[in-house]
């Protein structure tokens, strides 16, 4: 892999890992077209810890202040102090990040008849043989952010008094609740869950539909989502590390070339949750829903084509 392959694929990972189109999609897809068929896990584990060095860089003091109140909560728990009516806005978004992150621990469930788990579908999965389900997935994506974006809009509709208010743009942007309770929780844990299996349903754009089906704020559903990934993103690239290291391959490409990928993610991650922030705030969302449909549309008659020829239609090569 080439230091320029490296950039490309750093730019897709720090835009597609926030915006919600897809990361694990869009590398796929990527490498695909590249070409890049050569052990590429440990690199895109290393490309997954660049986009978490840019959302905890953005929401750094949020994240500071989650886990300050963490050890607090653990001191009144112990003294029995704690009451569950009774927690802050800080301590209900940890209770409800744990309770949200609950759902993954199914995928390390056995897959019967096989020697494998539920997350080593993703794997799976994301083979050039399998750019079908990409394909249909990222549909899936853009029927969620259009159902998620016609639920916000009902959430708009019923909020008390809107049509009242002067500052109508504030209020279509705080219309929702403002905080999770439990079942909240469990819904978008579910989601992200199926979104650790299947390429091309983005994590990000999932969650938060679900998070605007269940009549959350929008803006605080994209924070919980984004302050989510942290835990399941660091869970993620040490789990698929320890797995590249393991692998007989181990890792096969140049650090150098490695570094470039984890830079230029975190950089652009970065940026792309300014975007998606913004994106959401002023209603550009169908933005997304008509480019994953696009997208999938495709690639999905691109690997119809594969199918049929049993060759890579961007490189030539025979599909293993």
């Amino acid at each position: 892999m080439s230091i320029i392959d490296a950039i490309i694929q750093g730019i897709v990972q720090g835009l597609t890992e926030f915006l919600p189109v897809s990361s694990s999609g869009h590398l796929s897809i990527t490498q695909h077209i590249l070409g890049a068929t050569e052990n590429n896990l440990f690199f895109n584990v290393m490309l997954h810890v660049g986009t978490l060095v840019a959302v905890v860089a953005f929401y750094h003091k949020l994240i500071w202040s989650l886990i300050k109140e963490f050890f607090s909560l653990v001191k009144d728990v112990f003294t029995g102090k704690f009451k569950w009516k009774e927690m802050n806005y800080e301590r209900n978004l940890i209770m409800m990040l744990i309770i949200g992150l609950l759902p993954l621990f199914l995928l390390f469930l056995p897959i019967p008849g096989t020697d494998m788990k539920i997350k080593d579908l993703a794997d799976v999965l994301t083979g050039e043989r399998y750019l079908i389900v990409v394909s249909i997935s990222l549909m899936i994506t853009s029927i969620l952010l259009t159902v998620g974006i016609i639920c916000n809009k009902r959430t708009i509709g019923s909020n008390a008094g809107f049509k009242h208010l002067k500052n109508a743009k504030h209020s279509e942007n705080s219309a929702g609740k403002e905080s999770f309770n439990v079942l909240d929780a469990v819904c978008v844990g579910l989601m992200q869950f199926v979104a650790a299996i299947f390429p091309g349903i983005s994590r990000s754009g999932s969650t938060l539909a679900v998070g605007e089906m269940r009549g959350i704020n929008k803006q605080k559903a994209l924070d919980y989502t984004f302050v989510l990934g942290v835990p399941s993103i660091l869970a993620a690239a040490l789990l698929e590390g320890v797995d590249a290291i393991k692998s007989p391959e181990g890792i096969s490409i140049d650090p150098v070339v490695i570094i470039v990928g984890m830079v230029v993610s975190a950089i652009v991650g970065y940026f792309a949750i300014l975007i998606f922030k913004w994106f959401l705030k002023t209603d550009k969302m169908i933005i997304f829903v008509v480019y994953t449909a696009l997208v999938g549309i495709v690639f999905l008659v691109i690997s119809c084509i594969e199918m049929n020829t049993g060759a890579n239609v961007f490189t030539g090569a025979m599909i293993q």
